[in-house]
């Protein structure tokens, strides 16, 4: 990362403070307390987590945009890719899936993305049955396809330092939940290449920890954008799977945190676990657009996902307007459910007091880092550092400045490709590793 040597300075003392000092809040979690940052920064600390927090909406109102381009749950108008915006605005259909979505608002039936977004917009003070619906829904697809255009100009101005340097090119950007099967097979070949590395032993695994897992409302890219199945979090259970497979992990010996901001992510855990208590697993919707070129390695993790963990069922089967997709489903076994527990943590400037028999084996967080500056990527990475075992491991797909007296160092690298015909379809996880 690019800093000047007064702002390394800064983060280094910042880190160290972070180390040391710490102010007791109660906690989400029964057995851990959780730690705010030092004393010495406890108001910019709170500060920040409430300005972090209250980019969840504006994260959610980026999915909505994508929702009213790619979403068939409340509209037969085809979908609209960026490519053919034009084209379809002048054809009428931008208008009428306007009309629709908002139709969909007023009257959201047991459609759970609709609903979460009728009472986001009432909380924004938008009339739903007044034409202001139809123009705030309009203005803001205006507003995220200006950010989506303004996030590529930066990119393209950006000269990574590796392959893992994304530049923080999100921190100003809206906090979003969607996910995809991507982050997880990036996750699944890093476990493999340190496992064949000697880093990772057989049955090592056993208490770990996800931050900001996802919880699909639609993808921002067509090809996996979809919204005809329930929302679904899907890296907890993706990586429980992956785990067991390599036998990293012991089938029902592995205890996972699932930690995040979003009382959306963390209510749905919530409610799998206690459907999970009644003995009902929890089903992932494996849709696949066959017309996306796949790697062979990434075909088969999707064509062997769940079957650690949980049984095949009938997958939900897509509407029309959807075509070319591929589609599997399972059922996750209600033990691997109740074996993750969610826990309300900004990782930023809150960690888990635990005492080192609780702490983690291995830490994991894609696409999360990218929404944050250098300075609460330094502290988030400290932070995590405190909630491993000594040699435990940080595995994320950005790359974190380091504190020089910090715990935690980056160890190592694996590259994932994801289409082994296009260079530019690849991932990377870095290892960043406790002292």
């Amino acid at each position: 990362m690019r800093s000047t040597q007064s702002t390394l300075s800064q983060l280094t003392r910042l880190s160290v403070l972070c180390v040391f000092l710490g102010v007791l809040l109660a906690s989400a979690a029964p057995a851990a307390d959780r730690i705010l940052t030092p004393d010495a920064d406890r108001s910019w600390s709170r500060r920040q987590d409430k300005a972090i927090r209250a980019r969840l909406d504006q994260g959610e109102l980026d999915s909505m945009a994508n929702l009213l381009l790619f979403g068939t749950s409340f509209t037969h108008q085809p979908r609209v890719s960026i490519a053919n915006l034009t084209e379809a605005s002048k054809s009428g259909v931008v208008r009428a899936r306007v009309d629709d979505l908002v139709a969909g608002l007023r009257n959201p039936g047991d459609n759970e993305r609709l609903s979460f977004l009728r009472d986001l917009l009432l909380r924004e003070g938008v009339g739903l049955e007044s034409p202001q619906a139809s123009l705030f829904v309009y203005n803001n697809l205006l507003r995220a396809l200006q950010e989506r255009k303004t996030l590529a100009q930066r990119a393209a101005e950006v000269k990574p330092a590796s392959i893992l340097d994304r530049a923080s090119l999100f921190h100003d950007r809206g906090l979003s939940l969607d996910t995809s099967i991507l982050p997880d097979f990036s996750l699944d070949q890093a476990l493999r290449d340190l496992k064949m590395r000697g880093l990772l032993r057989q049955g090592q695994i056993a208490r770990v920890a996800v931050i900001g897992p996802g919880l699909d409302f639609i993808d921002k890219q067509e090809q996996s954008a979809f919204d005809y199945y329930p929302p679904q979090t899907l890296q907890p259970f993706a990586l429980y799977d992956s785990l067991v497979r390599l036998k990293l992990a012991k089938p029902g010996g592995l205890s996972m945190s699932i930690l995040d901001i979003s009382a959306r992510v963390l209510d749905h855990v919530n409610r799998a676990r206690g459907r999970a208590r009644k003995d009902n697993g929890y089903v992932l919707q494996l849709p696949r657009d066959i017309a996306r070129p796949w790697s062979p390695a990434l075909a088969g993790y999707w064509r062997a996902l769940g079957d650690q963990v949980g049984t095949p069922v009938a997958p939900i089967p897509p509407p029309e307007l959807l075509h070319g997709l591929e589609t599997r489903a399972v059922r996750i076994r209600p033990d691997v459910v109740l074996a993750c527990e969610p826990v309300d943590l900004n990782i930023v400037v809150e960690r888990l007091n635990l005492p080192e028999s609780e702490r983690f084996d291995l830490m994991v967080a894609t696409n999360i880092f990218v929404y944050y500056e250098a300075r609460e990527q330094t502290l988030a990475l400290e932070n995590a550092g405190s909630m491993l075992k000594p040699g435990g491991l940080l595995l994320t797909n950005d790359q974190l400045p380091e504190s020089p007296r910090g715990v935690m160092r980056q160890t190592g690298i694996t590259v994932v490709r994801f289409d082994d015909q296009d260079p530019t379809a690849r991932d990377a996880v870095g290892w960043y590793q406790r002292r």
